[in-house]
């Protein structure tokens, strides 16, 4: 017997006036389907979901969902006018008997139902909102962006809930654990098309590289047809008094064919400058300690920080990681203790809040307005590390386009937010970057893009995330902070932390000293045997790195071997030596590290 689809969604059109969101769209959502729905940002993620729920008109087709099916959609913006608290807004619309509910929910992601509205944070708005879903508990559920704001703990008990759910749901999400561990089923917008992949986000990324590189394919194949039936058009004329005007056209309708293929968007083209290097000690913290309210936020807490090191702090909302990143990088003084800084840092900070972005400002102001990117006299050009652009062609390389220069902030959606103020951030040359929450609102492939700028990044990393798979991917170190105002250093990233939390809360429970810690050399915290979650993925990575220098160096050396190069050309010339002398040290420092982590792979 045939199941009674969900939803279903027939020949839809959208425009919003301009070039086709989606056209000729036609899509159904079976009972029990778990589908992650993916793309770029702005490809028209949200947009879909609002179209599926009833809040989007298409210009053309039906939205039909199943007979008695409720479909429940999961507000990014809620309008809570008209209710005094959260918990008022929270349990509208739910029967007496339903009402528990929402107080589960409640405790599970966080939120205080006796919150005021007016003066509740965006993120404890969208966490009743998400609450209220839940108790609801309608056949499908609509989930954009769920995990936003919310912390690890939050997560987990999210991930359990729609793990149990007998509810169908589509699930946007830039958070790839959550997205591997609860999805059967993938959507893929890509330039107005959406397709469908009967398996979870985990084999998404290789169906996207497969349809490209058979897109690619094709591609080389119609470009190599057309320049054989041009050469033919121009080479037979001389041969013939009368052309074939049936191959004529056909080689018009080839070329009109290529004209009519969207070009795939290119990734953001983001770099970073370590720029000079910093002392070998970056920070050092004795004693440290903070209260606010009489609420100990950080008991008396060491910390050695030292060149190089990627750091992730981790803990539940409101438990004081942004707190002792302030302490640590000078903008919040300790109730006790010192931090004493090192030598030569050049601090680079992108803040969960967005703060240093002024809604009202356009992105062109927001970048010409910076002390640190201004060209002296001349206002459409801004300075990029070292180099002066115009500021159009440095928004492209961020993927914003013309029309957008002079557009409000306040337009922007989150994921494009986070990429201008990392376009801010890269535009100088930093030697400590300090990332609070850079994770939120960015699609997959930036999210790839980042996480690989920063294993090559010369400098130190701070990094505050929930993201589960991207502290994975980057930490080598985890201080978790799991509340009472005590901090605990864990070699490697989330995964290893896991593993270690267990026998470290005992030995810590008895041995009481254990209360503050150093980044010391990280083989003395790491494993005897074996190799960590993060050792195991930089082992996979060294290979492809090094086989980069060796490319760069094999470069460098064509470039000096020009025997005129350095009369003609001294400063390009003593830029190349020092180039190919840095990668030299760089190749024998990543062989010496390939070396050491495969000897120890094998033991």
């Amino acid at each position: 017997m045939a199941r009674v689809p969900l939803l279903q969604l027939s020949d839809i059109s959208l425009t919003f006036g301009g070039d086709p969101v989606f056209d000729d769209l036609f899509l159904v959502i079976q009972p029990g389907d778990r589908v992650a729905l993916v793309g770029r940002n702005g490809s028209g993620k949200s947009t879909l979901l609002k179209v599926m729920g009833g809040l989007v008109e298409p210009d053309r087709g039906e939205v039909v969902p199943g007979p008695g099916v409720n479909v429940g959609y999961m507000e990014q913006d809620p309008d809570m006018s008209g209710f005094a608290t959260l918990g008022d807004f929270a349990i509208h619309g739910l029967e007496p008997s339903d009402l528990y509910k929402v107080e589960r929910a409640g405790e599970g992601l966080k939120f205080d139902p006796a919150r005021p509205v007016e003066t509740a944070s965006g993120g404890e708005r969208r966490r009743a909102a998400l609450a209220r879903l839940m108790a609801e508990a309608p056949d499908l559920m609509l989930l954009d962006e769920p995990t936003n704001h919310l912390d690890i703990e939050a997560i987990a008990w999210l991930e359990s809930e729609l793990k149990s759910t007998r509810a169908g749901f589509v699930l946007i999400s830039h958070d790839r654990a959550f997205l591997r561990e609860l999805t059967r089923a993938t959507l893929w917008i890509d330039r107005g098309s959406v397709k469908r992949q009967e398996k979870g986000f985990d084999a998404f990324e290789a169906w996207r590289d497969s349809t490209w590189e058979e897109e690619d394919t094709a591609r080389h194949k119609l470009n190599r047809k057309i320049k054989a039936e041009a050469r033919w058009a121009v080479e037979g004329i001389s041969a013939r008094r009368k052309r074939n005007m049936g191959r004529v056209r056909a080689l018009q309708d080839l070329r009109a064919e290529r004209a009519s293929q969207i070009k795939r968007q290119g990734a953001a083209a983001m770099a970073l400058d370590a720029g000079p290097k910093s002392g070998r000690k970056v920070l050092e913290a004795v004693g440290i300690s903070k209260s606010y309210g009489g609420k100990v936020i950080l008991e008396p807490f060491s910390l050695k920080v030292q060149r190089g090191d990627r750091i992730a702090f981790v803990g539940p909302n409101g438990v004081g990681k942004t707190t002792l990143l302030k302490i640590l990088i000078g903008e919040v003084a300790p109730d006790t203790g010192t931090v004493n800084m090192g030598t030569n840092l050049e601090l680079a900070v992108f803040d969960q809040a967005r703060s240093k972005l002024d809604p009202n400002a356009s992105l062109w102001d927001s970048l010409t307005s910076d002390p640190d990117m201004r060209v002296s006299g001349k206002a459409d050009q801004v300075m990029v590390r070292g180099t002066p652009k115009h500021v159009v062609g440095y928004l492209k390389e961020f993927l914003f386009d013309e029309a957008q220069a002079r557009a409000p902030v306040r337009s922007l959606s989150g994921g494009e937010k986070a990429r201008l103020l990392l376009a801010r951030i890269m535009a100088r040359q930093s030697n400590v970057l300090v990332l609070d929450e850079p994770t939120n609102d960015l699609d997959v492939e930036t999210l790839d893009l980042l996480q690989d700028l920063l294993g090559q990044y010369d400098g130190t990393v701070l990094l505050v995330s929930h993201d589960r798979d991207f502290l994975d991917r980057v930490a080598v170190t985890t201080i978790a902070m799991e509340g009472d105002g005590k901090a605990t250093v864990y070699a490697g990233g989330w995964s290893d932390y896991q593993t270690q939390r267990g026998p470290r809360e005992v030995e810590e429970r008895t041995d009481p000293e254990r209360k503050s810690a150093t980044v010391a050399p990280k083989p003395a915290k790491a494993p005897k045997t074996g190799l960590s979650f993060t050792e195991k993925h930089r082992l996979e990575a060294l290979p492809a790195e090094i086989e980069r220098l060796e490319a760069e160096m094999v470069k460098l050396q064509e470039l000096l071997s020009d025997p005129d190069l350095y009369s003609r050309e001294p400063v390009k010339f003593r830029k190349a030596t020092e180039a190919l002398t840095a990668r030299q040290a760089k190749l024998d420092a990543a062989e010496e590290e390939w070396l050491t982590l495969e000897e120890k792979a094998e033991a």
